[in-house]
């Protein structure tokens, strides 16, 4: 319990109707979660707007609001708080609530189009294996240290975000890694967390249902870089054009990796197999169980965030020596019957060119490729038609399919995603709507020393359609159907 003046310490405040001296149980924006003695934030959502549910949130208890306009008609023994932007007085009320959190930890954030999920997890995995206790905060899993809690965004809501880090904080976390999505960096979740580091990966064709121009997309990124204090650091992908554009007007001190131009850490590709890769990182040989050019930079940004915070250089190329791959991020199994079988989150046309270009480089080219993919539903259409040409081009034979269609029909997601294939690969193609048959069908298909890619969904462990979640996951099909035929 925290009286509402030091809850609001810190945010912009318009109007104050009523007693800010009041105390305040805990900190709702759903009305359906708000009880006795709760201050509810009004938050304005992409479906539904909170200052529709302010009177429900009060009949079910709530002690004070915050919101953007202020009822015309108020309450007595309620106190009314107007602010120019309830996303930002959320995320700051959240870090007093919890005791400020993040400035009791060095909080790394991780943003770009791909890679943040395993450059996260991988530094989680690094700085256990150093001895320290660590938190990861990503779209798989949140750790507090050694517990495991569920992932349901990217980055978490503000009140959410707040409550593991004070978690992490009784539990004596020294460090804790987290994807930072342009989603939450646009909804002000991560607004008055104190950061210690920014990773920038690589920006592509992403999120534009949601952000609607490349160039909106591109700056949402570098509000993050913006936003870090002159104490943190700031380590972005040179190789990437943007990368440079994101440490413009930041105080953090600004560093830069890459694999093809000059940099403050460079890294090398000296082998690059089904095995992993042997790389050269600042003149240091180390192998990584990784594979791929892809995942080249993903270690690259591993070693120099690692030394950034302060690791000795040596350990940390021992270290990096003994990571294992994350879950859904080219995972792969060799039946057998000699067929391989990778697993891969690849729902961009830049992750899915990475994941075949990284295939095609290591293959012998004498077996057959064959590509199992879809595009979600009720997302960005744009991107479609590119993944059909990408898929097409790479791969000697394609199955569209759907992936989470959620509430479209998935045969045009599907028609969508054939109208980019050039006439020359049209060939190469099949649809089959069913993603269980497609991968079925692939398998058939498949004799030994083939490879199938199943790209789009990773490491998620269910399909949903029409609101509904059902049990899915790729790899363990995949297993299961080249045992049934035997391959």
């Amino acid at each position: 319990m925290m009286q509402l003046k030091d809850i609001l310490y810190k945010v912009a405040i318009d109007t104050v109707a009523g007693d800010t001296g009041c105390d305040i149980q805990k900190i709702e924006f759903d009305s359906r979660a708000v009880g006795k003695d709760d201050l509810f934030v009004a938050i304005q959502g992409v479906q539904f707007d909170g200052h529709d549910y302010i009177d429900k949130a009060i009949a079910s208890g709530a002690i004070a609001v915050v919101c953007e306009r202020l009822p015309e008609v108020r309450e007595q023994n309620i106190t009314y708080v107007k602010v120019e932007n309830t996303h930002v007085a959320l995320a700051i009320m959240s870090s007093n609530y919890y005791g400020n959190p993040s400035a009791n930890l060095k909080l790394v954030g991780v943003t770009g189009t791909n890679g943040k999920t395993t450059i996260a997890t991988l530094l989680y995995q690094l700085f256990k294996k150093a001895g320290f206790k660590v938190g990861l905060l990503s779209t798989v899993n949140i750790m507090v240290d050694a517990t495991v809690y569920k992932a349901t965004h990217t980055t978490p809501d503000s009140v959410t975000l707040n409550k593991y880090l004070k978690l992490m904080n009784e539990e004596g976390v020294e460090f804790c890694f987290m994807e930072v999505s342009s989603h939450g960096i646009h909804q002000k979740r991560i607004e008055g967390l104190t950061f210690a580091g920014g990773v920038f990966t690589n920006l592509s064709h992403d999120h534009l249902d949601y952000h609607n121009t490349f160039k909106e997309y591109r700056d949402v990124k570098k509000e993050f870089f913006d936003a870090l204090p002159s104490s943190a650091f700031a380590l972005v992908n040179k190789d990437d054009k943007n990368g440079m554009f994101m440490l413009q007007n930041s105080k953090a001190k600004a560093y830069s990796y890459a694999l093809k131009s000059y940099a403050d850490y460079r890294g090398q590709i000296l082998e690059n197999s089904l095995g992993g890769l042997l790389l050269k990182l600042n003149d240091h040989e180390v192998w990584s169980k990784l594979i791929g050019s892809f995942n080249a930079y993903n270690v690259l940004a591993i070693y120099a965030t690692a030394t950034l915070l302060g690791l000795e250089q040596l350990e940390v190329l021992q270290l990096v020596s003994t990571l294992e791959s994350v879950a859904g991020r080219f995972q792969y199994i060799i039946s057998e019957g000699k067929v391989t079988a990778v697993v891969d989150y690849a729902h961009t046309p830049d992750a899915l060119k990475n994941v075949l270009e990284t295939i095609n480089d290591i293959r012998t080219k004498n077996e057959t490729l064959i590509t199992v993919v879809g595009c979600g539903g009720d997302r960005d259409v744009t991107k479609r038609p590119v993944m059909g040409a990408i898929a097409a081009q790479l791969s000697d034979k394609v199955v569209f399919t759907s992936d989470n269609p959620r509430t479209e029909d998935p045969d045009v997601i599907i028609k969508d995603i054939e109208s980019g294939v050039a006439p020359q690969d049209y060939k190469k193609t099949l649809a089959i709507t069913s993603r269980l048959q497609a991968i079925k069908t692939a398998c058939q298909l498949a004799n030994a020393e083939d490879i199938i890619l199943i790209a789009g969904k990773g490491h998620e462990t269910y399909q949903e359609i029409n609101h509904e979640r059902t049990d899915f996951d790729d790899l363990k099909i995949v297993t299961d159907e080249l045992k049934k035929v035997g391959k």
